[in-house]
């Protein structure tokens, strides 16, 4: 705790379309003092999620907004420094939503997300990709909303991020075609080499529409989606009869200033009596500590490979979260502002 200082970065105005950099604010503090019942976190990696553009928007959601002047929200891992909890003791490493700070007192019993601890022999990181909310909401999503069978094809966008990664080599845990979606050849040839996708449609230089024609000729399944406009409307396009939609997020969407318009393919949903359906992975956390053993199995069997794109810098916190809109982030996108204290 050097220096007594706790370094923030506050939203300081709602976004106008593109989330900037100027959206935010910096500012020293106080290290909080502790409560009784309470424990203190050094924050250590910093996680950033689509969802957190939502978070900034002064509309009602499943989450209250962030309030201009505070502290911008998001999940991440720490230390526990020093404590007044019966559970938590110095030298803990914990994850939680600590938000975009070095310090932070809680009692752990956030709503949103409580305080866990990290088992020994994880990476510090894990918690905050593949065996955290990104690969819990592909879980849900695709088993509990999309609900595959063997045989089925499955395509996912967004299929190179923390979410539509896994989402797709759980279909494939299940026995399904998986095709990702995804921008780059890079970011295509990881998903056909390494994470096992049968195909991967590189929405940068070719045409979706075209590539979903050639191939899915019985049509799609399930589709995973996570990107919305233009992709969604294209899938749509070639949707099986009774197929599943999976609204898991919109990230082409999220920094409009009016609207967009609905899909054109709309009327599809109907004439194939599809269903698309959305979801918030927060309603399934009963039962998360099933699924993560799952998770965990799957990942340690190396049935699910994962990337992460670690950023470094506590200065450099607005900028990383840009690289989420841009295509910049290749994996779970994260930013490690500190070592271990302890």
């Amino acid at each position: 705790m050097s220096k007594n200082k706790n370094r923030q970065w506050l939203l300081a105005t709602r976004p106008a379309g593109m989330v900037k950099e100027t959206d935010f604010a910096y500012r020293e503090s106080s290290i909080p003092a502790l409560q009784n019942g309470e424990f203190l976190v050094r924050n250590l990696y910093i996680s950033f999620e689509p969802a957190m553009r939502g978070w900034m928007r002064d509309l009602p959601g499943y989450i209250a907004p962030v309030q201009i002047g505070e502290v911008m929200r998001a999940p991440g891992v720490g230390q526990v420094v020093e404590s007044r909890h019966p559970i938590f003791n110095p030298g803990d490493f914990v994850h939680g939503s600590f938000g975009w700070q070095d310090y932070m007192a809680t009692s752990g019993s956030d709503i949103m997300m409580p305080v866990r601890k990290i088992s020994p022999g994880l990476s510090l990181t894990i918690p905050l990709s593949v065996l955290g909310l990104n690969g819990l909401t592909a879980y849900f999503g695709l088993l509990d909303v999309g609900r595959p069978q063997a045989g089925e094809t499955v395509v996912v966008s967004g299929a190179a991020g923390a979410t539509g990664s896994v989402a797709g080599q759980i279909a494939k845990i299940k026995e399904c075609r998986v095709i990702g979606i995804a921008g780059g050849s890079e970011k295509c040839r990881w998903l056909t080499r390494e994470a096992g996708f049968d195909a991967a449609i590189d929405y940068k230089s070719e045409q979706v529409q075209e590539r979903l024609a050639k191939l899915c000729l019985s049509g799609i399944n399930i589709f995973y989606d996570n990107v919305g406009g233009e992709i969604l409307d294209a899938a749509l396009a070639h949707i099986a009869l009774k197929a599943r939609v999976v609204l898991c997020g919109a990230i082409s969407r999220y920094n409009e200033e009016t609207p967009s318009p609905g899909p054109k393919n709309y009327l599809n949903i109907l004439i194939q009596r599809a269903r698309m359906e959305g979801f918030i992975v927060l309603d399934y956390a009963p039962r998360f500590d099933a699924a993560l053993k799952e998770l965990t199995g799957w990942v340690t069997a190396g049935k699910i490979k994962f990337k992460e794109d670690i950023q470094e810098g506590f200065e450099n916190i607005p900028k990383t979260f840009l690289r989420l809109f841009d295509g910049k982030n290749f994996g779970k996108q994260l930013l490690k502002i500190a070592d271990p204290p302890l």
